[in-house]
């Protein structure tokens, strides 16, 4: 039997070697017919962590490897474009700071 693959976004990547992946969906509401968001969330095993959070990532899944985890990454389809502000405020009051020394 094949193995299911499916493309989400990682959500957080504060684990070593884990990644909590989303995969959004729309679902029709029975009844009212409108269309409502949904989402699946997967524990996935990165072995090199080479995802961050807000990377569009393709996993598949593989058997048991934990408690919760059963997906792998295959690929980073996407990196992420969100900038780290603490990180960047912290270079620029380094730089400002080797100028006036």
């Amino acid at each position: 039997m094949p193995k299911r693959v499916a493309v989400g976004v990682v959500t957080s990547d504060k684990m070593t070697k884990t990644r909590r992946v989303e995969i959004p969906r729309l679902v029709r509401h029975p009844k009212y017919g409108k269309f409502l968001r949904r989402r699946t969330v997967c524990i996935v095993h990165d072995e090199e962590d080479e995802s961050r959070a807000g990377d569009t990532v393709e996993i598949m899944e593989s058997r048991p490897l934990s408690k919760t985890k059963r997906w792998r990454l295959v690929r980073v389809t996407a990196k992420s474009r969100l900038v780290d502000l603490a990180a960047l405020r912290a270079a620029r009051a380094q730089k400002t700071e080797e100028a006036t020394d």
